[in-house]
């Protein structure tokens, strides 16, 4: 078949738009495909435009979305079979746990990991037929919505292949300046405002050493590494043997990962990290409140956030902090706290975004029960929109607060106190932070007015 597979781009300006990264899920299936016959074009919005021409062309269109871009991929896959006529597959987060939303555009909805649910889906329509039986498949038939049972079990890691990014127009492994490595799925914690678990399970899956030491041996001079692992860190032995093979093999790339900050309590992981080329960890700190980190139940204190930083700065290992404001827990003065406390422990880049109840969470059950939701446009559900009413103030504030919490943090003034004391890197990331925070202010003024006229 001739198969094109879509990521549609996210039409807000948001806390990852200053670094294009490619999401693993079409450049991954999209080579499982092509291994298996099947001639296939990807396409990254965020990376260039989507060649009409190839779509009139194509068999079947696979698109991915997450829940802000789910409108995106709700109008793409609507247009795609009114105009040409194509059978489109929906998948990804967010259509996972919205089906029969879904199933309103698109012919197919896969859920859940769905590499193997979609080998089986081609399969069966190269046969004309047969998708009754697949596993983790949602159809139509006539105004039916079809469910089929989910899938048993979760993908074992090594039996994907590396992802060749030469599927995607204009873009190669070696043109990447921050290539993307997957090398585990799953996490145990269950923060209530995070779908890991209901996506790809409790239980940690690895993928094997071998695997990821040839893929990092592409690795390219002035490129770096993401290894996209919700927890990179979350086997330590296992990360300690990886990371030691990259020092035996005079890894040069550099790399970040996201960590839990308890990791500062390894010393032996530590001097790995810098000795491999770690730059930067990028961790979820959520709060300095130490009720809304119970509330999380993230596992962790106000005292090992801050030891954690200080700690990781000594190994010369920068920290990017991600705070979520908004929690029934949260008022004024604790949120104003986390820009404080961001700035004392020299913080050396932040995101303070919103608790965004999100489908397959635990908090967008508990809100959706409750009348709390006032927002349904998924495109706002990007951490950058209050879209629930908060309980200790008003979603007007809180919107302000995020707002004005970014503003200060990457401020001239604190460009220049980087200056000043010779952090080139940290200036710049302050300079170019400001730029975004004053477009995303030019973008959401209606939004403003809309929470205002609900106080």
């Amino acid at each position: 078949m001739n198969i094109v597979g879509i990521e549609p781009r996210n039409t807000r300006t948001h806390v990852f738009s200053a670094f294009r990264l490619p999401r693993l899920a079409l450049p991954l299936l999209g080579t499982m495909l092509r291994d298996r016959g099947h001639r296939v074009t990807v396409f990254l919005e965020e990376w260039g435009e989507v060649d009409e021409s190839v779509v009139r062309e194509a068999d079947l269109v696979l698109i991915s979305t997450i829940t802000p871009t789910a409108p995106r991929a709700y109008a793409l896959a609507e247009r795609i079979r009114r105009t040409y006529g194509k059978p489109v597959v929906l998948g990804g987060p967010h259509v996972t746990f919205c089906p029969d939303e879904a199933l309103e555009y698109a012919d197919f909805v896969v859920r859940g990991e769905g590499e193997f649910t979609v080998l089986d889906l081609v399969e069966a329509l190269s046969n004309g037929g047969g998708w009754e039986k697949i596993a983790g498949l949602s159809y139509r038939r006539g105004e039916e919505k079809i469910h089929n049972p989910a899938r048993e079990g979760f993908v074992e890691l090594d039996d994907l292949p590396v992802p060749d990014f030469s599927l995607v127009p204009g873009v190669s492994a070696e043109k990447l300046r921050i290539y993307p490595i997957m090398t585990s799925r799953g996490c145990p914690y269950g923060c209530i405002f995070c779908s890991v678990i209901a996506m790809f399970g409790r239980r940690y899956r690895y993928r094997s050493s071998e695997l990821i030491l040839e893929e990092l041996s592409r690795i390219q001079a002035g490129q770096r590494v993401f290894f996209y692992d919700d927890n990179f860190a979350a086997n330590r032995k296992r990360t300690k043997e990886l990371l030691e093979s990259l020092v035996r093999r005079g890894f040069r790339g550099g790399w970040s990962a996201q960590v839990r900050i308890d990791i500062y309590k390894d010393p032996e992981l530590l001097e790995l990290m810098r000795r491999s080329g770690c730059f930067v960890v990028y961790i979820g700190l959520e709060s300095v409140n130490p009720e809304t980190l119970k509330a999380f139940r993230k596992g962790i204190t106000y005292q090992e956030i801050e030891e954690g930083i200080r700690t990781l700065h000594r190994y010369g290992i920068r920290v990017h902090g991600m705070f979520v404001l908004g929690a029934d827990t949260d008022t004024e003065e604790t949120i104003q706290a986390t820009l404080e406390f961001a700035r004392r422990v020299g913080l050396d880049s932040a995101q303070f975004l919103i608790l965004t109840p999100v489908p397959g969470t635990r908090l967008f059950e508990d809100y959706q029960k409750a009348g709390r939701i006032f927002e349904t446009s998924w495109d706002l559900y990007d951490g950058h929109h209050v879209v629930f009413r908060p309980a200790q103030l008003s979603a007007r504030r809180l919107q302000e607060l995020s707002y004005l919490l970014h503003r200060r943090f990457y401020s001239l003034r604190e460009a220049l106190r980087f200056l000043l004391r010779g952090d080139l890197y940290g200036a710049y990331l302050r300079y170019l932070g400001r730029g975004f925070v004053k477009r995303w202010w030019r973008e959401n003024r209606e939004f403003f007015r809309r929470l205002e006229a609900m106080s």
